[in-house]
């Protein structure tokens, strides 16, 4: 069987493009992961609509001086983010408890009590709301997609709907916010440099970056992250090289929500350089990169063999994860007509359809009564709150991770 069979090719090649993050011409595509849907959070009415979604190419590329992984085929010109555009995961208990505990940490470890805290990429703006309700700060959160109808209205938290440009320089913050953004950004080097005017010039304010982990994918073989809305795919030391090199002194940078994010915290420096951290993590990440594409095609076709045999016991499955991943998992894997529905706790999602494949977005109320076989849930993280759902509706389903 070749590597290439059921998913990213084999094999480096070479092509002229400056990484992002160190400007290296060093860079050689590893994996090339096909096409895929452009948006996987866009809320599609239709199920024609959803199977109509534009596609782009995935094309994973490797910088040999800093580690960091992009898409070497991303067309920013393609990504558009409105009202539509719908990620939030506050709706499950266990994240809810990962926010809080997180907003409650960076509010005692930098005396946010009282304080202007930007975020740039806020969402519907439930991560800024709670920092005000926690610490009594002032907030102001910038993001094309926010709705204004989701945040219950206060004086302390101001909205703008719209992407953070210079021209809103006139706001500064003790605290700036980007969670899940940079990521997504064509030019992430560019993006600091502009943001570092939304900063108060005190000595004391600070940035905080929460970006995947890409190391996490890598070695868990979490490959339903690798999705075309993400740009850059981010190590610790690619994330410190960025920030280094941007002009920032990095004094944290952590793992969080059990492996899956990384968390920078920085400060603005005159007197920063580009550094990128422990050379033997460093080669040992590249090592690891090297042989991801055969892996990750051994994955999609033990899937692609469970699936089968699903259909041959003529079994009933749904996936649990109407966000990207299950968007990635369903069309790698063109699981259109194998699997007929998707559940999803954010009732924003519910009928709603899947881009690319067209499954219906449900709640898990619906299982009730569908009563599947199995259930492909796609983030580990969700496990002990999607057992206790379905124990709770009397379901005997069996839960796959995927």
């Amino acid at each position: 069987m070749r590597a290439d069979t059921y998913g990213l090719k084999a094999g480096m090649t070479r092509e002229t493009k400056r990484c992002p993050v160190c400007l290296s011409e060093r860079v050689s595509i590893f994996a090339e992961a096909g096409r895929a849907p452009i948006h996987t959070n866009v809320l599609w009415k239709t199920r024609e609509d959803a199977l109509g979604a534009k596609r782009g190419e995935i094309r994973l590329a490797l910088c040999a001086d800093c580690s960091h992984i992009f898409n070497i085929a991303f067309d920013p010109d393609a990504m558009e983010y409105t009202q539509d555009y719908e990620n939030s995961l506050h709706f499950s208990p266990f994240f809810q408890d990962y926010a809080r505990s997180l907003a409650e940490k960076l509010i005692e470890r930098h005396n946010l009590y009282g304080k202007d805290v930007i975020e740039i990429g806020c969402g519907k703006g439930d991560f800024l709301m709670l920092l005000s309700e926690l610490g009594n700060n002032r907030g102001v959160g910038f993001d094309a997609t926010y709705a204004s109808e989701r945040t219950a209205g206060t004086d302390r938290v101001v909205f703008i709907q719209d992407l953070y440009s210079a021209r809103y320089s006139g706001y500064k913050g003790d605290m700036l916010l980007s969670r899940q953004v940079l990521e997504h950004i064509d030019y992430p080097r560019g993006f600091l440099e502009t943001f570092r005017s939304a900063l108060k010039v005190n000595g004391s304010a600070v940035v905080f970056c929460e970006v995947p982990n890409v190391l996490y994918t890598i070695r868990e073989l979490a490959v339903w992250d690798i999705i075309y809305e993400h740009f850059s795919y981010f190590s610790s030391h690619s994330l410190r090289t960025l920030f280094t090199a941007a002009g920032y002194a990095v004094s944290a940078i952590e793992e969080s929500f059990e492996g899956q994010f990384l968390c920078l915290e920085a400060r603005p420096s005159s007197s920063a350089r580009a550094e990128r951290g422990d050379e033997d993590l460093f080669n040992r990440f590249k090592k690891e990169v090297a042989g991801f594409s055969k892996k990750y095609s051994g994955k999609l076709l033990a899937w692609k063999g469970e699936l089968g045999r699903m259909a041959e016991k003529a079994q009933k499955a749904v996936v649990w994860g109407g966000g990207s991943k299950g968007v990635s998992f369903l069309n790698a894997l063109d699981a259109g007509r194998s699997i007929e529905f998707v559940v999803d706790i954010n009732p924003y999602k519910h009928g709603t359809y899947m881009p690319g494949t067209g499954q219906e977005i449900v709640s898990p109320c619906f299982l009730s009564e569908y009563r599947p076989d199995v259930i492909v849930l796609m983030n580990p993280n969700y496990a002990p709150e999607v057992w206790g759902m379905v124990r709770d509706m009397g379901l005997k389903s069996r839960i796959l991770i995927a």
